[in-house]
């Protein structure tokens, strides 16, 4: 029977020769993450125990990673209590996968797995975030679960009535020209097939211009697939994931690398060509509200974002220093830039990409999600514009409902926070 990559990956999580798009399943779970809102899968996970008699203790602890990231440091006494209450948890348990507020080894949770290689080819892996469907990047079936399906999984180690989605293949041809970036690429596909297009399906993509994207390209696009509808994203392992998981994640011995099979069936095949794409613009207030940069080109902005999760990379900010080199922001902008790990701050940090930045006036923040909720840093006046480099862009997604938030790739940020509007980067920082 042939399969597709999740398919494959499902039926080896439970032990079966093979599964179809429909079947219902409880896979096996190699890796389990959640960040600040772990304090609410621990409340549900001792509610389980509740009565029972029995010790409250983690199936597998070294299958746990929890990872502070939305709110750090703390902004409020409410959060560090929780936060407080999820350490002393951590401690009990002997969970050794958790990344505190620290300048050595913090950083936003869908950057922090795949670095420090808790992510391979074929895992099971389950988050208590939406876009934990990054991981598909390398290889993983990665999705998001609620606070009681995640507490269950803490105590039994599978994920219980799981339907086995279809797959939709994305095939990208051509090359992207430049400061045409994996960002554009997935606002494109979200603007062409909705916000519900791949509604309870998996983005499995492929093509030369895949091929060719490095692993933090890919983890922009599995981040995004979710916006779209998906339950994943995933690119099938190749040479460029066992690249990065052996020279940059550090992962010694033998990684598994398998494809889906050349005749799996799929629910839908799209094709795009690289080499025509443009510079894209999600305009308010929905993510596949997706225009060409030259439609909504001038539009005038107060605050411009390079982080998230989605594009908080050191490719994402060294793009953004060489277009700010030697230029300064915008009066009358703040421009924010949030590196998505301490690792990534510090590589970027020795390469001048940090000074390069702040001598043009950008303000550098601490590695965590910043105003990408607006419950932290960077919230919104009434009437202000943002230009963001993450994945939402949500009425009231930056702290205010009465504020306008558009999302674009690094370059386009870049670009626009010389001129104050937004601005092609392939005209050079000049809106014309």
């Amino acid at each position: 029977m042939s399969m597709t990559m999740v398919e494959k990956i499902l039926a080896q999580a439970t032990g079966q020769a093979a599964v179809k798009a429909g079947d219902v399943v409880e896979p096996k779970v190699d890796l389990a993450m959640s960040h600040e809102n772990g304090a609410l899968v621990l409340n549900q996970f001792l509610e389980i125990y509740k009565d029972t008699g029995l010790e409250a203790n983690i199936w597998d602890p070294s299958r746990v990673a929890i990872i502070f990231d939305h709110r750090v440091p703390a902004e409020s006494s409410k959060t560090a209590t929780n936060q407080k209450k999820v350490r002393d948890f951590v401690g009990m348990q002997g969970i050794t996968k958790f990344h505190d507020i620290r300048g050595d080894e913090g950083g936003i949770c869908h950057q922090i797995l795949p670095e420090n290689g808790y992510v391979r080819p074929g895992c099971v892996v389950v988050g208590t975030d939406s876009h934990t469907t990054s991981h598909g990047a390398l290889g993983a079936f990665s999705f998001g679960i609620g606070a009681t399906e995640m507490a269950s999984v803490w105590a039994l180690g599978k994920v219980l009535n799981v339907e086995v989605p279809g797959t939709i293949k994305v095939v990208v041809r051509g090359k992207f020209p430049k400061n045409v970036l994996p960002k554009d690429l997935i606002l494109y596909l979200i603007g062409k097939i909705s916000a519900e297009g791949a509604n309870f399906k998996v983005i499995e993509f492929h093509g030369p211009a895949i091929k060719s994207m490095s692993t933090s390209g890919r983890l922009t696009i599995c981040n995004m697939a979710v916006e779209a509808g998906a339950t994943s994203g995933i690119v099938p392992p190749d040479e460029e994931t066992l690249r990065y998981l052996k020279e940059e994640a550090g992962i010694k011995g033998k990684v598994p690398a398998f494809g889906p099979d050349e005749d799996a069936v799929y629910d839908q095949v799209v094709e795009i060509d690289a080499s025509v794409l443009e510079p894209q613009i999600a305009c308010p207030h929905t993510v596949d509200n997706v225009k060409p940069v030259g439609e909504v080109a001038g539009k005038a902005v107060q605050q411009i974002v390079i982080g998230s999760c989605t594009n908080g990379r050191l490719d994402d900010i060294e793009i953004a220093a060489k277009i700010l080199k030697g230029k300064k922001v915008a009066k009358g902008v703040r421009m924010l830039v949030f590196p998505a790990s301490s690792r990534i701050y510090s590589e970027a940090m020795k390469q001048g990409f940090l000074s390069t930045l702040m001598e043009a006036g950008a303000v550098v923040m601490n590695s965590g999600c910043g105003p990408c909720l607006g419950v932290h840093q960077g919230a919104l006046a009434d009437g202000d514009v943002a230009l963001a480099t993450t994945n939402r862009n949500f009425k009231g997604r930056m702290g205010n409902p009465n504020s306008d938030v558009y999302l674009c790739s690094p370059a386009v940020a870049a670009a626009s926070a010389l001129t104050g509007v937004i601005t092609d980067p392939r005209k050079g920082g000049k809106n014309v």
